[in-house]
Parts: structure tokens; C-alpha cells; sequence
């Protein structure tokens, strides 16, 4: 499987992730963009996604539950600010109840993910955003790096079949 860069940097409370596919931009941007291959690939197993409703477009929102082998659900919700059709999403995204309602104990992570053509195929760049170093590490501490590094794995996977 192809390396994962994963970088914190606390003074600016970010995190960047990098991961090339072998695969083609489009197909690489479908699996962000349609619910039901977001379903095959976002939840680190053996926990899966479900997806509850989803509007993808600017100002839309996706909400879904995380469901573990025992079908605790743990809600979240994505907010679409700004989508540039195979080349980035803009989102925020948090926890919330099954009504999308925003659990306020838990903090709130802005998103910029781009798609870029490379030789190899596709490279996949994210860079998080949190209001401060102590929000990001209460995600760090609740195990984002190796849940994330975990379902683009799974990505990868599912895009070699």
C-alpha cells in the first residue's frame, strides 16, 4: 500500500494528510461524493458507515452514523461550503445526535481536501483545521490518525478491485 504522510502541527492547530491512489481522478472523487461508496469505505472496520441522508452540493450536508460491530451509532454530520467538481471539498464536520442536532462537547474540524492528477495517479491531500490545539488533540486522542489511516487503506483496497 502506498505511504500515508499524516502531519500535526499544534502551534497552528492542523493536520495534514497525504496519500497517492492508483487510480483515476474521477473514480478517486466518486467515492467522496456518493453515498454509497462513502458507505464501503469510511468507517474503519469493523465499524461501517451509513449514511442517512446526503445532499452533495455547495450549502448541502451529508449525515451519518458510524456503527459498530454491537450497532452503537455515533452520528455525525458534514457541512458542504464549497465543492469544485474533481478538484476539492471544502467541509466542516462534527458530532452530532440522529436528528443532526450539533453535540456541543465535541469540536467542530474544517476540512480542505483536494484531488490532483499526478503520475501515479491521484493525490489525495487534506488539511484539517481545529479552533485550537487543545480541540485537536481531543480528535488525535480519540484515535482520528489511526481511524483515518485505516479507511483510506480501505479506500485504497476497494479502488485495486
Amino acid at each position: 500500500m502506498n505511504n500515508i504522510v499524516f502531519n500535526t502541527d499544534l502551534h497552528h492547530a492542523t493536520i495534514f494528510v497525504m496519500k497517492i491512489f492508483d487510480a483515476k481522478g474521477e473514480e478517486v472523487w466518486n467515492y467522496f461524493t456518493n453515498s454509497e461508496l462513502l458507505d464501503s469505505w469510511w468507517a474503519p472496520k469493523p465499524w461501517k458507515c451509513e449514511t442517512q441522508k446526503m445532499n452533495f452540493e455547495n450549502g448541502g450536508t451529508w449525515n451519518y452514523a458510524m456503527v459498530s460491530p454491537e450497532n452503537e451509532k455515533h452520528f455525525a454530520r458534514i457541512d458542504y461550503e464549497e465543492i469544485n467538481p474533481n478538484r476539492s471539498i471544502a467541509w466542516s464536520d462534527y458530532f452530532c445526535d440522529e436528528k443532526g442536532i450539533k453535540n456541543l462537547e465535541f469540536p467542530t474540524t474544517n476540512w480542505l481536501i483536494g484531488f490532483t492528477g499526478v503520475e501515479e495517479g491521484v493525490k489525495l491531500t487534506v488539511n484539517l483545521h481545529f479552533a485550537s490545539e487543545k480541540e485537536m488533540n481531543a480528535i488525535l486522542e480519540m484515535g482520528f490518525e489511526e481511524g483515518f489511516k485505516a479507511t483510506l487503506n480501505q479506500l485504497e483496497e476497494i479502488l485495486k478491485k
